[in-house]
Formats: structure tokens, sequence, C-alpha cells
């Protein structure tokens, strides 16, 4: 086989980890025969500096002709004005909605060695393997935006509209991924308040209903999710939510696992090729001083040879050193216990590679 992959390293600590992925997929390459090519392209606060542009029009086209895009973070203080008419943000929304990638997949598993990283008790955290699936082109992100004056003062707006088919198609991603894993799909909404919550719980219920009978279906206010989410987690399998809820809940999660640096996430669209990245901001605070924990993107890299690239034993691979280095104790300062060494980006990355 062979397959092009679009490398969008962008700003902060964002080249730092993605050169880790783009190391890893080299080494991932020779060992399975992939004939991977790759080409980077400008998203984010760099882009806005070379081409005035948080996604030129160059880095469309490259991704568009890729089987996958890898895809570092965005932003910093330098970009950091919300009146400014273009910030590195709009490149992500505007990537997401150029490639039809409208479901996020975040999965949340703990690894034994590193429980006691959360702040969560540990007997809290046992057993937790759950997923959540996010409409990513849809909601109050991309409705109409409104601010204007008149006799009270200032005042603005966001709108947030769903349509039947966006929710559908999500929901039905999420309940194949259900399938696959434990069986289980709560939707989280806001039912008892908002117009668009109560049409995505009757479209899902009814899919559950009509397509889905043999999955355990429940529904939860995303008030009370996000209180669950922290006392009770190992309950939930799978989630599918709209665009902010997602966004919200799954920064929440990440907490389970006692860093951000390590959850990857998918997007993905129709057909196979997808968007992969660390769901970590650019933390532009370290950037440059290696401490940036790489195991978020490389297990988005798994992620992108399962889903993008349909390597099922290459994915388990990657997952499998990870896990490795990790019990061999070889992990950044976030990760690291009271006096246990630390590593660099760098030395995390070579420690995966070197067990692929």
């Amino acid at each position: 086989m062979s397959a092009t992959i679009a490398v969008l390293a962008g700003d902060g600590i964002g080249p730092e980890v993605i050169a880790e992925g783009v190391k890893l997929l080299r080494v991932v390459d020779q060992r399975f025969n992939l004939g991977l090519n790759f080409q980077e392209a400008l998203i984010g606060g760099i882009a806005i500096d070379q081409t005035g542009s948080a996604l030129p029009a160059e880095t469309i086209a490259i991704c568009q002709a890729a089987d996958a895009v890898l895809l570092g973070a965005v932003g910093g203080p330098k970009w950091d004005d919300p009146s400014a008419k273009v910030r590195p943000e709009q490149g992500l929304l505007a990537i997401r909605k150029a490639l039809g990638l409208f479901a996020n997949l975040r999965p949340v598993t703990i690894h034994p060695l590193l429980i006691d990283a959360s702040p969560l008790r540990r007997e809290r955290l046992e057993e937790v393997d759950l997923l959540v699936v996010r409409e990513l082109t849809g909601g109050i992100y991309f409705g109409e935006k409104r601010r204007e004056r008149d006799d009270r003062g200032e005042w603005a707006s966001d709108l947030c509209i769903y349509h039947e088919a966006e929710i559908a198609r999500v929901v039905r991603i999420a309940a194949n991924l259900a399938r696959a894993r434990h069986g289980k799909l709560t939707l989280v909404d806001k039912a008892n308040v908002l117009e668009t919550s109560r049409l995505w719980r009757s479209v899902t219920t009814r899919l559950m209903r009509e397509e889905f009978p043999d999955l355990v279906f429940d529904w939860m206010l995303v008030d009370a999710c996000a209180m669950h989410l922290l006392r009770r987690p190992a309950d939930f399998d799978v989630i599918v939510t709209e665009n902010m809820f997602g966004d919200i809940l799954t920064d929440e999660a990440s907490m389970l696992a006692g860093s951000m640096g390590m959850l990857p996430s998918a997007s993905l669209g129709e057909g196979r090729r997808g968007l992969y990245e660390p769901i970590h901001g650019s933390a532009p605070d370290i950037a440059g001083q290696g401490r940036a924990n790489p195991l978020a993107t490389i297990l988005s890299v798994a992620m992108l040879l399962r889903h993008s690239l349909g390597q099922e034993e290459a994915a388990r691979a990657v997952e499998a050193a990870v896990s490795a280095v990790i019990e061999a104790g070889i992990v950044t300062g976030d990760l690291a216990q009271p006096g246990q060494r630390s590593y660099s980006t760098v030395a995390v990355g070579d420690a995966v590679a070197e067990r692929v």
C-alpha cells in the first residue's frame, strides 16, 4: 500500500510533539511496509504570520489530497486578542468543515500505573474505559454570530442550530462504535431547557429503537454528566453529544487520565480520511523546553493507523509500545510521581519508537 499523511505542526509545543509522531510513523512504515509519504503544511498562528490566514488554501488542498492529517495544537499569547479578525482557532473550525469531519472521537483509558497521577481517588478510576463522540461541525460554534449596540448598551448572540441529518449521522457512528465495545450508548443533552437538545433526544431515541435495538441506551443532562464523570466514570461506555457540550466534557474527562498529555483524538467524516490530534493545547509556557508529553500525539498516530489506514496490527503495536514505556517509567514531568525521574519529549518518543 501507499498513503500520504498531511502534517500540520501548528504552534507552541505542536511542532515538538508532532515531530515525535512523525518519527514513530517512519518506524512503523519500515516495520509494516506501508509506503508512507509526508507533506507539511501551515495552520494556526504560524500560518497567520506567514500568509495572513489561519488556514491557507494550499493547506486545504494538501489535506484534501492526503489519506490522513496529523495535527498539532494552535494558538498562543501572540495571537490571543479575542477581537482580532483572524485568529488561530479559526483554522481548526475551517479545516474540519473543509474535510467534512463531523465526528470527533476522544477515548479515555487509564494505564494502571498512572492512576495516582489523577486528582481522583483510585477506586473511582479502576476499569474506566470510555469514548466520547462529539459532533464537530454544527451547533453554537458554527452558528451566526452578532454583536451590536442598542439603547441598553452592547449585546451579543450566538445561534445554535442543528438539523436532523447532522444529528443522525454522528449518532450512527457512535452507536456502531458502541456495538464494537461494550454495547451501551449515552446521549448527553440539555433537553429540559434547549430546543436543539430536544431534537437530539427525539432523533437519537428513534434511531436507537429502529436501527440499534440491541444496544443499552440512556440519556443524561449535561450538568449531571459533568458530575457523574467524576463520581462514577467507569459506568460510561460511549457518550454522544453536541459540539459545545463535547468540547467541555472531554477536557473534564482528561483529568481522569491524570494529564491532557495522554489523550488522543480522531475527527472523522463519511470516508476513511480523518484528522488526528492530541486534545491538549499549544502550551506556550513550556514550548521549546523539551517538557511536552508526546504520548497523546503518539496515541493519535495509533488511531490514524486504525481508522484511516486500516492497519489494526500496527495500531496495536503502537499502543503496546506506549504501555511498555509507561511501565518502564519513561515519562515526562506531567506524569512522573514525586521522586521519579522525568524524561524529555524526545527521549519519550525515542523510547516508544524503540519498542515498536
